[in-house]
């Protein structure tokens, strides 16, 4: 089992581990059966993804970056604010809440897109 850390996420990735009972041509095949099913998923992924994103060229990159970053500053600019007064009050700490959430669904939003990018689902065009 594997674990991959977001910034807000712990997901549980689960690999193929034979069972012992099984013996060598049952565990091919079933490591085919699963092959199979992996590329069920990728054609999945590739044909719905390519159709809902489009394609992933480097100013949508640059785009959902910018995005990400002003959410960003806007989340720390107001936590500095807040950090100049005695005391925060409830709704300023449910408003810093509310604007680091934006950050951070902006930030899964482009690890998303680049994974999507890395997995080949998605086309790629360069910028020209």
């Amino acid at each position: 089992m594997s674990f991959t850390m977001t910034s807000t996420v712990r997901k549980v990735r689960e690999h193929f581990e034979p069972e012992v009972e099984l013996d060598i041509q049952e565990q091919r095949a079933l490591r085919g059966h699963l092959e199979q099913i992996d590329y069920a998923a990728y054609a999945a992924n590739k044909e719905v993804l390519a159709k809902l994103v489009g394609n992933a060229d480097l100013g949508r990159f640059q785009r959902l970056a910018v995005v990400a970053a002003q959410a960003r500053g806007r989340w720390v600019s107001a936590a500095l604010a807040v950090s100049q007064k005695a005391e925060a009050s409830p709704q300023e700490i449910a408003q810093l809440a509310t604007l680091r959430c934006a950050y951070e669904e902006l930030t899964e939003a482009y690890d998303a897109l680049r994974r999507m990018v890395e997995r080949g689902y998605l086309p790629t065009k360069a910028k020209g």
